[in-house]
């Protein structure tokens, strides 16, 4: 089964005058940084351990940042709805944003775990790369060692990098997650 999309304007209507409840389906650290007003925070990563209190005649909408996370899990997205009218925001938060459609943002959060984990690495990388090619070869050991890390995190679903910087001060909020 799958989902109807729905434009954020038709989603913004939808909640105006049916009373529909939005579903975030962003990690907490992307919800805490920009998210739209009302919205309830349901991540993908506890979907299965969660239970969405819907009820009856009111329809459920799902967003994400860009609409590619509520479009491939929309059928599980589908099954936490069971029995309701369901819909995906075509877009997500972006299009939302787009449509000059209210957004709560809090730039004192940290930026997204994942974003933190992409700079770093990057980072760590290009200083290898750098390294290797102006002081010494060993240092592309560092670049290797990164992408070996990142290739172990996309086939376990754990990376050691985001366990790490979840610990940096900056990120104290999200240690408590």
């Amino acid at each position: 089964m799958t989902l109807p999309a729905i434009t954020p304007a038709e989603a913004a209507r939808l909640i105006r005058e049916q009373g529909a409840m939005l579903v975030d389906v962003r990690e907490p650290d992307e919800h805490a940084r920009a998210r739209i007003p009302g919205a309830i925070n349901l991540p993908l990563s506890r979907l299965h351990e969660a239970e969405l209190a819907v009820q009856e005649g009111r329809p459920v909408l799902f967003h994400c940042r860009s609409g590619a996370r509520t479009a491939g899990n929309a059928e599980a997205l589908a099954g936490k709805a069971a029995g309701c009218e369901a819909y995906i925001v075509l877009g997500g938060l972006e299009a939302w944003k787009a449509a000059g459609l209210p957004v709560a943002e809090d730039r004192r959060q940290p930026i997204e775990l994942m974003r933190q984990v992409q700079i770093a690495a990057g980072s760590l990388v290009l200083v290898g790369v750098l390294l290797g090619a102006l002081l010494h070869p060993g240092f592309f050991a560092l670049s290797g060692f990164v992408g070996a890390g990142l290739v172990f995190a996309g086939a376990t679903g754990t990376c050691g990098l985001a366990q790490l910087l979840r610990l940096m001060p900056w990120n104290r909020g999200l240690a408590a997650a």
